[in-house]
C-alpha cells in the first residue's frame, strides 16, 4: 500500500476513535509511525502531537457546541498541563543534546512503551472496573479541592504528553471519572477540549525544536479530521466499553512491541511506568470516595440504614 494512502487510512480510523471516545490519538498514532512506517521516535512524537492538536481542536469545537464541555474544569486542568507539557518537551531536547540520538531513541522507546502499557491497563480498568463502581453527574460546583486536584492532574499528565504524546485522552479521562465523577459524554467533551489546548502547547514546542514533519502532519490530517466528525456523531450509538476493551488490548500489544525496540537495559523504566497504570486503577475508587461531598456520603448511609431496618 502506498505510504500516503496508508497514513490517510490510519488517520481516518484513529480520528473516528478520538471522536467517539476522546482516546487513542497519541497512544495509537505514535507507535504506528514508529513500528509500521519507520519514523524516528522524537519525530513521531512531535508530529503526532501537532496532528492531534488539530484533530482534537475539531473534536473539541463540536463537543463545545453539544454543551458537553466543563469549561471551568478545562481552565484549571490547563493551568497545570500547559507549562508541564512545555517542560517535558524541553527535557527531551536537553536529553538529546546530552545523550545523543541513539541513546535518546532507546530511552524514548522504553518510556513510550511503558506509557502505552500504562494507558492500555488504564483503558481496560476504566471499562471493566470503574464503570461499575462510580456514579456520575453532569455538572458540579468547582471548589478549592477540585481546583487543586485539576492543576495536579493537569501537570502530571501534561508532562507525560510532552515527552511521549500519549495520555491526553485516556489518563485524564480516568481521572475525570474517578475524581470529578463526570458522565461519559462530559468526560469525552471536557477531555477532548482540554487535550486540544495542551497538545497545541506541546506541539508548538516540539516544532520549535525541529521534531515535527509538516508533510506527514498534513497527510494524517486529511484522514483524521473527517474521522473525528464521524466519530463525534457516532458517540452515543456505540458500545463505549467494548471499544475501550479492544483499544486497551491493542495499546498493551503496541507497548510491548515498542519497548522491545529499545535496549534491554532500559526495560525496567517501562515496567515502572506500566506499574503506574495498575496503581491508578487501584487508587481511583479511593479517590472517588475522598472527593465525594459529605452530603452525598450521608445520603448514601441514610439510604443503606433505611434499607437495613425497613420503613419507620
Amino acid at each position: 500500500m502506498d505510504f500516503s494512502i496508508a497514513i490517510l487510512f490510519f488517520g481516518f480510523g484513529i480520528g473516528v476513535l478520538v471522536g467517539m471516545t476522546g482516546m487513542g490519538g497519541g497512544a495509537l498514532m505514535t507507535p504506528l509511525l514508529i513500528l509500521l512506517f519507520g519514523v524516528s521516535p522524537t519525530t513521531a512524537i512531535g508530529t503526532d502531537i501537532l496532528y492531534a492538536a488539530v484533530t482534537k481542536t475539531v473534536g473539541g469545537w463540536r463537543h463545545l457546541k453539544m454543551k458537553t464541555v466543563n469549561m471551568g474544569l478545562v481552565f484549571w486542568l490547563a493551568c497545570g498541563s500547559v507549562p508541564a507539557a512545555v517542560f517535558g518537551v524541553q527535557l527531551v531536547s536537553w536529553l538529546q543534546d546530552r545523550l545523543g540520538e541513539d541513546k535518546l531513541d532507546s530511552l524514548v522507546y522504553a518510556v513510550l512503551g511503558g506509557t502505552l502499557l500504562m494507558v492500555g491497563i488504564i483503558t481496560l480498568g476504566r471499562a471493566l472496573i470503574l464503570a461499575r463502581t462510580i456514579s456520575e453527574r453532569d455538572d458540579f460546583k468547582i471548589e478549592l479541592r477540585h481546583k487543586i486536584a485539576a492543576v495536579t492532574i493537569g501537570a502530571t499528565t501534561g508532562f507525560v504528553i510532552g515527552v511521549t504524546s500519549a495520555g491526553s485522552g485516556t489518563v485524564i479521562a480516568v481521572l475525570l471519572i474517578a475524581v470529578f465523577r463526570l458522565t461519559p459524554k462530559h468526560v469525552v467533551g471536557t477531555d477532548v477540549f482540554h487535550a486540544a489546548i495542551v497538545l497545541w502547547a506541546a506541539g508548538i514546542a516540539h516544532f520549535g525544536h525541529g521534531n515535527v514533519d509538516l508533510g506527514l502532519v498534513g497527510n494524517i490530517l486529511l484522514g483524521s479530521v473527517p474521522g473525528v466528525v464521524v466519530g463525534a456523531a457516532l458517540m452515543n450509538r456505540v458500545n463505549q466499553d467494548g471499544i475501550r476493551i479492544a483499544l486497551g488490548l491493542v495499546l498493551i500489544l503496541s507497548g510491548i512491541f515498542t519497548v522491545q525496540k529499545g535496549d534491554p537495559v532500559v526495560w525496567p523504566i517501562a515496567a515502572v511506568v506500566a506499574g503506574m497504570g495498575f496503581g491508578l486503577i487501584l487508587m481511583a475508587p479511593r479517590w472517588y470516595q475522598h472527593f465525594r461531598p459529605p452530603e452525598a456520603i450521608e445520603a448514601e448511609k441514610e439510604a443503606a440504614r433505611k434499607a437495613a431496618t425497613g420503613p419507620d
